[in-house]
């Protein structure tokens, strides 16, 4: 879908989502390392005195990034990448930034985990995510759809996000739910618990 994945994209724009990422991202700093990163959409939304990252695990979605930072004059560094298995050191980053992805990936969780062990203690996770609404009635309707949505498009769009962040254990700081609850904005930052577990485990 990397040739597809901009047009894709424009639902959740038209519905006023790119204002939300401004808001969001402008609060990144530092190190910054974005998951599933796409094609680099959110390059435009972060402060010009970050350094960023972006991993993926398609090449062909960074190649369309890395046209898209050259065409903005950013210095990127750009890595294929599984989300759920980070090749990167505990502490790495004072920013890590995941958008629109947990839907895809197939074990959300540990991917929060993740991003949590390669964050710094002080750091935060900046998170803009969709998942089941909270009315009730779309939710359903969500449900009703969702396999076969989820085969056409490789996206679980009825996930309980919220959920998904609490059983991360990671610490909420804020979230704002958009468009009937289907969107949300999140923060968070690493626990002390997700300190003492995961940033003692090397990665392979």
């Amino acid at each position: 879908y990397a040739r597809w994945y901009d047009i894709l994209e424009k639902l959740p724009e038209i519905l006023g989502i790119s204002r939300v990422r401004k808001t969001l991202f402008r609060k990144a700093s530092g190190e910054v390392l974005e998951v599933a990163a796409g094609t680099g959409n959110n390059l435009r939304h972060y402060p010009k005195d970050c350094k960023l990252t972006l991993i993926d695990l398609s090449r062909e979605m960074l190649n369309i990034a890395a046209q898209k930072a050259r065409k903005q004059r950013l210095e990127v560094s750009i890595q294929e990448m599984d989300a759920e298995s980070l090749d990167f050191p505990a502490n790495a980053f004072d920013t890590v930034v995941d958008s629109l992805s947990l839907c895809t990936l197939t074990q959300p969780v540990q991917a929060l985990r993740e991003m949590a062990r390669v964050c710094k203690p002080n750091g935060r996770i900046l998170l803009l995510e969709h998942g089941r609404s909270s009315n009730e009635r779309l939710g359903r309707w969500q449900d009703k759809r969702a396999e076969r949505h989820a085969k056409r498009f490789g996206c679980n769009w009825n996930r309980n996000i919220l959920e998904i962040v609490e059983a991360a254990n990671l610490e909420m700081v804020s979230s704002k739910p958009y468009c009937f609850g289907v969107f949300h904005a999140i923060e968070v930052k690493p626990t002390s618990i997700i300190d003492t577990i995961l940033r003692q485990q090397p990665v392979d």
